[in-house]
């Protein structure tokens, strides 16, 4: 709707204060995203308390390490039959399409992954279409307009979602309980998309990519980078965006994807046991490994007839 709205033809208009130079819609778009980051930490869910307290008297929650029932054995002569078998012990099929979510994701600073799961892949259809067509179409025709439109629009969407969903896992501490390898391809999908984006804005055949290509080809020559990248060549910039780029960013969001199934969503860190479907120890432990040893502690000291 917004790509059929607003007219994206018109100049931009920047302002700075001291060294900082920046269009008004980048502005407006970081302030967008703070306010949305915000929102979704303190606005109440869809789903009242009362309810969720209700859902959790009804039918306990399942644990997130509770050991799974192991798979057939199958031939174990085959790489097939043991790749199945350690596939379906990790990941079975009712935790890679879970029914059910623990009581603490119903807050809306849980839905930003999926959102911007969704922006990538309206990113990605809207690129093919453009790349089916061509530069010619998207700046001549208007159904070419609406397409580029929304393919810029999808891009916003993702990048911003991205962002502030990096930002309420960073205070959330969401590399926890074995959950590094999520983190660090969360921020390895971020790191891409930067320049996939980078490599998009050369790609647009305008005089905004004109200028940025030789903006740019300054600093890559001075670093380095310009023996092997140049932003000046088109069709190196576009295969780059539509071909390698895409396919390490598709793989590490894969990745992503496949280490939260494993792992389960993070918990926040100030958990209750209820919430989680656990023994309180476990609970200390995935979620505050300090509060894990000071409760160990306790309970030794008071083994031992001794205050803490």
């Amino acid at each position: 709707m917004l790509a059929s709205v607003i007219n994206l033809n018109s100049s931009a208009y920047y302002f700075h204060w001291g060294v900082v130079y920046i269009s008004l819609a980048n502005f407006l778009a970081i302030v967008v995203m703070l306010v949305i980051f915000v929102a979704a930490l303190v606005l109440p869910f869809v789903h009242t308390r009362n309810k969720l307290k209700a859902q959790a008297g009804a039918q306990p929650v399942a644990k997130a390490y509770e050991p799974q029932t192991p798979p057939p054995a199958g031939d174990p002569t085959l790489w097939t039959a043991r790749l199945r078998q350690v596939w379906l012990r990790r990941l079975p099929p009712e935790k890679m399409l879970p029914d059910s979510q623990p009581a603490y994701v119903a807050s809306w600073i849980y839905v930003f992954g999926v959102l911007t799961l969704a922006g990538f892949v309206l990113t990605v259809v809207t690129g093919l279409v453009l790349a089916l067509e061509g530069p010619a179409w998207w700046h001549t025709s208007s159904v070419g307009h609406f397409f580029n439109s929304m393919h810029l629009w999808s891009v916003e969407c993702f990048m911003g979602f991205m962002a502030i969903h990096l930002w309420g896992k960073f205070w959330m501490a969401a590399w926890r309980g074995r959950r590094a390898l999520t983190w660090i391809s969360g921020v390895l999908a971020f790191v891409i998309s930067v320049f996939e984006a980078f490599t998009g804005y050369l790609s647009q055949t305008n005089f905004d990519s004109q200028w940025i290509a030789f903006e740019a080809k300054d600093a890559m020559n001075a670093s380095g980078i310009g023996a092997f990248f140049n932003t000046l060549d088109f069709g190196q910039a576009f295969m780059l965006h539509i071909a390698l780029v895409p396919v390490f960013l598709v793989g590490i969001i894969a990745l992503h994807i496949v280490m939260v199934r494993l792992r389960g969503v993070v918990p926040p860190i100030d958990a209750n046991p209820e919430h989680l479907g656990e023994e309180p120890s476990v609970v200390a432990e995935a979620t505050n490994p300090l509060r894990a040893a000071h409760e160990l502690a306790t309970q030794e000291l008071a083994a031992s007839g001794k205050e803490l």
